[in-house]
Protein backbone atom coordinates (compact mmCIF):
# COMPACT_ATOMS: atom_id res chain seq x y z
CA UNK A 1 0.00 0.00 0.00
CA UNK A 2 1.15 3.42 -1.07
CA UNK A 3 -0.43 6.68 0.11
CA UNK A 4 -4.03 6.81 0.76
CA UNK A 5 -6.17 9.94 1.46
CA UNK A 6 -5.43 11.76 4.45
CA UNK A 7 -7.29 9.90 7.82
CA UNK A 8 -7.70 6.21 8.87
CA UNK A 9 -9.02 4.34 5.84
CA UNK A 10 -5.61 2.52 4.26
CA UNK A 11 -4.10 1.52 7.98
CA UNK A 12 -7.70 -0.15 9.03
CA UNK A 13 -7.85 -1.85 5.79
CA UNK A 14 -4.54 -3.10 5.75
CA UNK A 15 -5.48 -4.74 9.21
CA UNK A 16 -8.15 -6.18 7.98
CA UNK A 17 -6.70 -7.37 4.62
CA UNK A 18 -4.40 -8.76 7.15
CA UNK A 19 -6.57 -10.80 9.43
CA UNK A 20 -7.97 -12.33 6.17
CA UNK A 21 -4.41 -13.81 5.52
CA UNK A 22 -3.43 -11.34 3.07
CA UNK A 23 0.37 -9.54 4.05
CA UNK A 24 -0.04 -6.06 3.78
CA UNK A 25 3.13 -4.13 3.33
CA UNK A 26 3.24 -0.09 3.49
CA UNK A 27 5.88 2.58 1.97
CA UNK A 28 5.63 5.74 3.52
CA UNK A 29 7.02 8.98 2.19
CA UNK A 30 6.03 11.47 4.74
CA UNK A 31 5.33 12.19 8.02
CA UNK A 32 1.88 12.35 7.36
CA UNK A 33 1.76 8.74 5.65
CA UNK A 34 3.47 7.40 9.44
CA UNK A 35 1.31 9.08 11.04
CA UNK A 36 -1.91 7.47 9.57
CA UNK A 37 -0.33 3.90 9.76
CA UNK A 38 0.70 3.65 13.12
CA UNK A 39 0.49 -0.63 12.53
CA UNK A 40 2.69 -3.14 11.77
CA UNK A 41 4.33 -3.64 8.41
CA UNK A 42 5.30 0.19 7.02
CA UNK A 43 8.83 1.02 6.16
CA UNK A 44 9.80 4.73 5.33
CA UNK A 45 11.17 5.78 1.69
CA UNK A 46 14.24 8.47 2.15
CA UNK A 47 15.42 8.05 -0.91
CA UNK A 48 15.05 10.75 -4.02
CA UNK A 49 12.27 10.62 -6.54
CA UNK A 50 15.28 9.39 -9.01
CA UNK A 51 16.20 6.02 -7.21
CA UNK A 52 12.81 5.14 -6.43
CA UNK A 53 11.51 3.50 -9.39
CA UNK A 54 14.37 0.98 -8.86
CA UNK A 55 14.01 1.01 -5.21
CA UNK A 56 10.38 -0.22 -5.90
CA UNK A 57 11.08 -2.31 -8.80
CA UNK A 58 13.50 -4.41 -5.81
CA UNK A 59 10.45 -4.64 -3.28
CA UNK A 60 7.68 -5.71 -5.41
CA UNK A 61 10.18 -8.33 -6.37
CA UNK A 62 11.59 -9.77 -2.83
CA UNK A 63 8.14 -8.88 -1.45
CA UNK A 64 6.39 -11.30 -3.58
CA UNK A 65 4.00 -8.50 -4.12
CA UNK A 66 0.56 -9.46 -5.93
CA UNK A 67 -1.42 -6.23 -5.53
CA UNK A 68 -0.56 -2.54 -4.81
CA UNK A 69 -3.11 0.47 -3.78
CA UNK A 70 -2.55 3.83 -4.20
CA UNK A 71 -4.90 6.97 -3.79
CA UNK A 72 -4.83 9.10 -7.49
CA UNK A 73 -2.45 7.94 -10.10
CA UNK A 74 -1.20 11.17 -10.99
CA UNK A 75 1.17 11.85 -8.33
CA UNK A 76 4.69 11.06 -9.49
CA UNK A 77 5.85 8.20 -7.00
CA UNK A 78 2.87 6.81 -7.69
CA UNK A 79 3.26 7.38 -11.59
CA UNK A 80 6.43 5.77 -11.58
CA UNK A 81 5.29 2.62 -9.17
CA UNK A 82 2.42 2.38 -11.41
CA UNK A 83 4.57 1.67 -14.29
CA UNK A 84 7.11 -0.29 -12.38
CA UNK A 85 4.22 -2.36 -11.39
CA UNK A 86 3.04 -3.37 -14.98
CA UNK A 87 6.26 -4.45 -15.87
CA UNK A 88 5.64 -7.19 -12.80
CA UNK A 89 2.55 -7.72 -13.53
CA UNK A 90 1.17 -6.84 -10.32
CA UNK A 91 -2.54 -5.69 -10.03
CA UNK A 92 -2.97 -1.89 -9.75
CA UNK A 93 -5.72 -0.73 -7.66
CA UNK A 94 -6.16 3.02 -7.42
CA UNK A 95 -8.77 5.02 -5.35
CA UNK A 96 -10.30 8.77 -5.77
CA UNK A 97 -12.81 10.45 -4.85
CA UNK A 98 -16.09 8.93 -6.24
CA UNK A 99 -17.04 9.70 -9.74
CA UNK A 100 -20.77 9.69 -8.95
CA UNK A 101 -21.38 11.61 -5.38
CA UNK A 102 -21.97 11.45 -2.58
CA UNK A 103 -21.62 7.86 -1.13
CA UNK A 104 -19.80 6.74 -3.37
CA UNK A 105 -15.60 6.06 -4.11
CA UNK A 106 -13.93 4.93 -6.87
CA UNK A 107 -11.83 1.50 -6.72
CA UNK A 108 -10.88 0.96 -10.40
CA UNK A 109 -8.00 -1.08 -11.71
CA UNK A 110 -5.01 0.12 -13.48
CA UNK A 111 -6.20 3.95 -13.67
CA UNK A 112 -8.97 6.49 -12.42
CA UNK A 113 -10.22 9.91 -14.54
CA UNK A 114 -8.05 10.28 -18.15
CA UNK A 115 -6.58 7.09 -17.05
CA UNK A 116 -9.65 5.01 -16.86
CA UNK A 117 -9.97 2.00 -19.69
CA UNK A 118 -13.99 2.77 -19.46
CA UNK A 119 -15.25 3.43 -23.03
CA UNK A 120 -17.28 6.26 -23.93
CA UNK A 121 -19.91 4.36 -26.24
CA UNK A 122 -23.67 4.97 -25.02
CA UNK A 123 -24.28 2.05 -26.72
CA UNK A 124 -22.41 0.22 -24.70
CA UNK A 125 -23.26 1.00 -21.25
CA UNK A 126 -26.85 0.29 -22.05
CA UNK A 127 -25.96 -3.39 -23.26
CA UNK A 128 -23.75 -3.43 -19.90
CA UNK A 129 -27.01 -1.90 -17.59
CA UNK A 130 -28.89 -4.49 -19.35
CA UNK A 131 -27.57 -7.53 -17.94
CA UNK A 132 -26.84 -6.08 -14.26
CA UNK A 133 -29.86 -6.01 -11.56
CA UNK A 134 -30.88 -2.63 -10.24
CA UNK A 135 -28.93 -0.73 -7.22
CA UNK A 136 -31.16 -0.64 -4.23
CA UNK A 137 -32.53 2.20 -2.54
CA UNK A 138 -30.06 2.65 0.08
CA UNK A 139 -30.16 5.37 3.01
CA UNK A 140 -27.13 8.02 2.59
CA UNK A 141 -23.59 7.87 4.05
CA UNK A 142 -22.91 9.70 7.22
CA UNK A 143 -20.28 12.71 5.96
CA UNK A 144 -18.66 15.69 8.34
CA UNK A 145 -16.57 18.27 6.47
CA UNK A 146 -15.36 19.05 9.88
CA UNK A 147 -13.58 15.29 9.90
CA UNK A 148 -11.97 15.85 6.38
CA UNK A 149 -11.20 18.94 7.67
CA UNK A 150 -8.96 17.54 10.81
CA UNK A 151 -7.94 14.03 9.04
CA UNK A 152 -6.35 16.87 6.19
CA UNK A 153 -4.91 18.90 9.47
CA UNK A 154 -3.45 15.82 11.14
CA UNK A 155 -1.58 14.79 7.90
CA UNK A 156 0.17 17.98 6.73
CA UNK A 157 0.80 19.26 10.43
CA UNK A 158 3.23 15.79 10.65
CA UNK A 159 4.31 16.48 7.49
CA UNK A 160 6.18 19.71 8.07
CA UNK A 161 6.87 18.79 11.62
CA UNK A 162 8.75 15.71 10.11
CA UNK A 163 10.52 17.08 7.11
CA UNK A 164 13.78 16.03 8.65
CA UNK A 165 13.23 12.62 8.45
CA UNK A 166 12.16 13.06 4.63
CA UNK A 167 14.77 15.48 3.28
CA UNK A 168 14.25 14.32 -0.42
CA UNK A 169 10.35 14.51 -0.04
CA UNK A 170 8.33 17.16 -2.25
CA UNK A 171 4.76 16.89 -1.99
CA UNK A 172 2.96 16.37 -5.30
CA UNK A 173 0.64 19.69 -4.50
CA UNK A 174 2.28 22.81 -6.19
CA UNK A 175 3.41 25.67 -3.36
CA UNK A 176 4.13 25.42 0.40
CA UNK A 177 2.14 22.81 2.77
CA UNK A 178 2.97 25.02 5.15
CA UNK A 179 1.98 28.19 3.71
CA UNK A 180 -1.19 26.20 2.72
CA UNK A 181 -2.07 25.31 6.24
CA UNK A 182 -1.86 29.06 7.39
CA UNK A 183 -4.19 29.96 4.99
CA UNK A 184 -6.40 27.09 5.77
CA UNK A 185 -6.24 28.51 9.18
CA UNK A 186 -7.33 31.85 8.10
CA UNK A 187 -10.05 30.79 6.16
CA UNK A 188 -12.07 28.76 8.61
CA UNK A 189 -11.89 31.81 10.85
CA UNK A 190 -13.52 34.02 8.36
CA UNK A 191 -15.90 30.99 7.13
CA UNK A 192 -17.16 30.97 10.58
CA UNK A 193 -18.14 34.40 10.82
CA UNK A 194 -18.84 35.15 7.39
CA UNK A 195 -19.66 32.62 4.70
CA UNK A 196 -23.20 31.75 5.93
CA UNK A 197 -24.61 35.25 5.78
CA UNK A 198 -22.51 35.99 2.32
CA UNK A 199 -23.92 32.96 0.93
CA UNK A 200 -27.73 34.22 1.86
CA UNK A 201 -27.15 37.77 -0.10
CA UNK A 202 -25.32 36.39 -2.97
CA UNK A 203 -28.19 33.62 -3.52
CA UNK A 204 -30.84 36.22 -3.09
CA UNK A 205 -29.62 38.06 -6.32
CA UNK A 206 -30.29 34.90 -8.43
CA UNK A 207 -33.69 33.76 -6.66
CA UNK A 208 -35.90 33.59 -9.74
CA UNK A 209 -33.64 34.11 -12.30
CA UNK A 210 -32.50 31.78 -15.13
CA UNK A 211 -28.49 30.97 -14.23
CA UNK A 212 -25.99 28.31 -14.82
CA UNK A 213 -23.32 27.03 -12.42
CA UNK A 214 -19.61 26.95 -12.10
CA UNK A 215 -18.35 25.25 -9.24
CA UNK A 216 -14.88 25.76 -9.17
CA UNK A 217 -12.36 22.98 -8.41
CA UNK A 218 -8.51 23.22 -7.22
CA UNK A 219 -5.82 24.37 -9.00
CA UNK A 220 -3.88 21.78 -7.33
CA UNK A 221 -5.58 18.93 -8.17
CA UNK A 222 -4.49 16.43 -11.12
CA UNK A 223 -8.19 16.52 -12.67
CA UNK A 224 -7.28 20.35 -13.40
CA UNK A 225 -3.42 19.65 -14.14
CA UNK A 226 -3.23 16.37 -16.34
CA UNK A 227 -6.84 16.09 -17.45
CA UNK A 228 -7.72 19.61 -18.71
CA UNK A 229 -6.51 21.90 -21.17
CA UNK A 230 -6.03 24.80 -18.53
CA UNK A 231 -2.85 25.01 -16.34
CA UNK A 232 -5.09 26.66 -13.32
CA UNK A 233 -8.34 27.40 -12.62
CA UNK A 234 -7.93 30.95 -12.93
CA UNK A 235 -7.24 30.29 -16.72
CA UNK A 236 -10.43 28.71 -17.23
CA UNK A 237 -12.44 30.69 -15.37
CA UNK A 238 -11.31 33.32 -17.95
CA UNK A 239 -12.54 31.18 -20.76
CA UNK A 240 -15.90 30.77 -19.03
CA UNK A 241 -16.48 34.52 -18.68
CA UNK A 242 -15.38 35.07 -22.06
CA UNK A 243 -17.75 32.85 -23.48
CA UNK A 244 -20.37 34.11 -21.22
CA UNK A 245 -19.22 37.64 -21.87
CA UNK A 246 -20.60 37.01 -25.94
CA UNK A 247 -23.14 34.40 -26.09
CA UNK A 248 -25.01 33.98 -23.09
CA UNK A 249 -28.89 35.34 -23.39
CA UNK A 250 -29.11 38.89 -21.33
CA UNK A 251 -31.20 37.62 -19.04
CA UNK A 252 -29.13 35.07 -17.74
CA UNK A 253 -27.05 34.58 -15.08
CA UNK A 254 -23.81 32.86 -13.82
CA UNK A 255 -23.43 31.76 -10.67
CA UNK A 256 -19.58 30.67 -9.54
CA UNK A 257 -18.98 28.74 -6.66
CA UNK A 258 -15.79 28.58 -4.94
CA UNK A 259 -14.60 24.85 -3.69
CA UNK A 260 -15.26 24.55 -0.50
CA UNK A 261 -11.36 23.09 0.15
CA UNK A 262 -9.78 25.77 -1.73
CA UNK A 263 -7.40 27.40 0.56
CA UNK A 264 -7.30 30.40 -0.66
CA UNK A 265 -4.57 30.63 -2.92
CA UNK A 266 -6.90 33.12 -5.38
CA UNK A 267 -9.16 35.18 -3.51
CA UNK A 268 -11.94 34.31 -5.69
CA UNK A 269 -14.74 37.09 -4.17
CA UNK A 270 -11.99 39.42 -5.56
CA UNK A 271 -11.23 37.96 -8.49
CA UNK A 272 -14.43 37.23 -9.66
CA UNK A 273 -16.10 41.06 -8.58
CA UNK A 274 -13.00 42.56 -10.73
CA UNK A 275 -13.14 40.32 -14.15
CA UNK A 276 -17.14 40.68 -14.15
CA UNK A 277 -16.88 44.53 -13.53
CA UNK A 278 -14.25 44.61 -16.32
CA UNK A 279 -16.41 42.98 -18.74
CA UNK A 280 -19.50 44.94 -17.86
CA UNK A 281 -21.10 41.96 -16.33
CA UNK A 282 -20.92 43.21 -12.15
CA UNK A 283 -25.13 42.80 -12.23
CA UNK A 284 -25.01 39.19 -13.96
CA UNK A 285 -22.19 36.91 -12.33
CA UNK A 286 -22.39 35.87 -9.14
CA UNK A 287 -19.75 34.00 -6.49
CA UNK A 288 -20.75 32.40 -3.38
CA UNK A 289 -18.42 30.65 -1.05
CA UNK A 290 -20.99 28.09 0.45
CA UNK A 291 -24.49 26.97 -0.11
CA UNK A 292 -25.79 23.75 -0.93
CA UNK A 293 -24.08 22.34 -4.45
CA UNK A 294 -26.30 19.73 -5.35
CA UNK A 295 -29.72 21.86 -4.68
CA UNK A 296 -27.74 24.90 -6.55
CA UNK A 297 -27.05 22.58 -9.41
CA UNK A 298 -30.88 20.93 -9.40
CA UNK A 299 -32.20 24.21 -9.63
CA UNK A 300 -29.54 25.52 -12.27
CA UNK A 301 -30.42 25.96 -16.53
CA UNK A 302 -26.91 23.85 -16.80
CA UNK A 303 -23.73 23.58 -15.31
CA UNK A 304 -20.22 24.35 -16.29
CA UNK A 305 -17.48 22.77 -15.20
CA UNK A 306 -13.70 21.56 -16.42
CA UNK A 307 -14.25 17.97 -14.83
CA UNK A 308 -15.86 17.84 -11.45
CA UNK A 309 -17.67 15.20 -10.12
CA UNK A 310 -20.25 17.50 -8.94
CA UNK A 311 -21.25 17.52 -12.51
CA UNK A 312 -23.41 14.08 -11.70
CA UNK A 313 -25.20 16.47 -8.99
CA UNK A 314 -26.52 18.04 -12.28
CA UNK A 315 -26.94 15.06 -14.19
CA UNK A 316 -28.56 12.56 -11.55
CA UNK A 317 -31.76 15.70 -11.32
CA UNK A 318 -32.00 15.91 -14.86
CA UNK A 319 -29.90 19.69 -15.40
CA UNK A 320 -27.58 19.89 -18.92
CA UNK A 321 -23.68 19.95 -18.00
CA UNK A 322 -21.22 21.36 -20.23
CA UNK A 323 -17.41 19.62 -19.83
CA UNK A 324 -14.47 21.46 -20.21
CA UNK A 325 -11.61 19.01 -19.84
CA UNK A 326 -11.62 14.87 -19.54
CA UNK A 327 -14.52 13.53 -17.07
CA UNK A 328 -15.39 9.57 -17.23
CA UNK A 329 -18.81 10.77 -17.29
CA UNK A 330 -18.58 13.23 -20.86
CA UNK A 331 -20.19 10.49 -22.81
CA UNK A 332 -22.60 11.62 -25.71
CA UNK A 333 -26.35 11.10 -24.41
CA UNK A 334 -25.04 12.79 -20.88
CA UNK A 335 -23.60 15.73 -21.47
CA UNK A 336 -23.68 18.50 -24.01
CA UNK A 337 -21.43 17.50 -26.48
CA UNK A 338 -21.64 20.48 -28.38
CA UNK A 339 -19.52 23.83 -28.02
CA UNK A 340 -19.80 26.04 -24.64
CA UNK A 341 -20.68 29.37 -26.95
CA UNK A 342 -24.15 27.92 -27.61
CA UNK A 343 -24.71 26.21 -24.47
CA UNK A 344 -25.55 28.90 -22.63
CA UNK A 345 -28.67 29.47 -25.06
CA UNK A 346 -29.23 25.72 -25.62
CA UNK A 347 -28.15 23.70 -23.01
CA UNK A 348 -28.73 20.02 -24.14
CA UNK A 349 -30.48 18.08 -21.57
CA UNK A 350 -28.80 14.34 -20.88
CA UNK A 351 -30.90 11.29 -21.36
CA UNK A 352 -32.20 9.59 -18.52
CA UNK A 353 -31.93 5.99 -19.92
CA UNK A 354 -28.21 6.65 -20.61
CA UNK A 355 -27.24 8.33 -17.53
CA UNK A 356 -29.13 5.23 -15.32
CA UNK A 357 -27.21 2.77 -17.65
CA UNK A 358 -23.62 4.71 -17.00
CA UNK A 359 -24.64 5.01 -13.82
CA UNK A 360 -25.24 1.61 -12.83
CA UNK A 361 -22.38 0.13 -14.65
CA UNK A 362 -20.23 2.17 -12.92
CA UNK A 363 -21.50 1.53 -9.35
CA UNK A 364 -21.32 -2.49 -10.04
CA UNK A 365 -17.39 -2.04 -11.40
CA UNK A 366 -15.71 0.62 -10.78
CA UNK A 367 -17.97 2.41 -7.68
CA UNK A 368 -17.69 1.35 -4.01
CA UNK A 369 -20.24 2.09 -1.91
CA UNK A 370 -18.66 4.23 1.50
CA UNK A 371 -17.03 7.70 2.53
CA UNK A 372 -14.03 9.34 3.88
CA UNK A 373 -15.23 11.79 5.98
CA UNK A 374 -16.95 9.68 9.14
CA UNK A 375 -16.43 6.03 10.71
CA UNK A 376 -19.39 4.64 9.44
CA UNK A 377 -18.44 5.57 5.97
CA UNK A 378 -14.73 4.33 6.49
CA UNK A 379 -16.32 1.02 7.59
CA UNK A 380 -18.80 0.69 4.87
CA UNK A 381 -15.92 1.11 2.58
CA UNK A 382 -13.47 -1.23 3.80
CA UNK A 383 -16.28 -4.07 3.65
CA UNK A 384 -16.80 -3.30 0.11
CA UNK A 385 -13.22 -3.43 -0.69
CA UNK A 386 -13.17 -6.20 0.93
CA UNK A 387 -15.96 -7.81 -0.83
CA UNK A 388 -14.62 -7.00 -4.40
CA UNK A 389 -10.55 -8.11 -3.18
CA UNK A 390 -11.74 -11.49 -2.05
CA UNK A 391 -12.93 -12.60 -5.45
CA UNK A 392 -10.46 -10.68 -7.44
CA UNK A 393 -6.92 -9.95 -5.84
CA UNK A 394 -4.16 -12.76 -6.01
CA UNK A 395 -3.16 -11.49 -2.65
CA UNK A 396 -5.54 -13.81 -1.12
CA UNK A 397 -5.86 -16.52 -3.23
CA UNK A 398 -1.73 -16.63 -2.86
CA UNK A 399 -2.07 -17.08 0.83
CA UNK A 400 -4.63 -19.74 0.31
CA UNK A 401 -2.06 -22.02 -2.13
Amino acid sequence: MLQGPPGPFFCLLGERMRSLGATVHRINFNGGDRIDWPGEGAIDYRGSPQRWPRFFDHFLRDKGITDIMLFGDCRPMHRAAHGMAKLRNVNIHVFEEGYIRPDWVTMELDGVNGHSTLPKDPQWFLRQASLLPPVPDLPPITASFNRRVRDSYRYFHHVVTQCWRFPHYRSHRPGSVLVEGIRWAWKLGITNRFVARRTAQALARIEGRRYFLFPLQLSSDYQIREHSPFPDMTSAVHYVLDSFEQHAPADTMLLIKEHPLDAGTTIWSHFIAREARRRGLADRIVHVAGGDLALLAEQSAGMVTVNSTSGTFALAAGVPVKVLGDAIYDVPGVTDQGLLDGFWGAPQQPDGRTWRAFQRVLQNGCLIRGGFASQSGVELLIAAVLERLVTTSRAFHHHAE
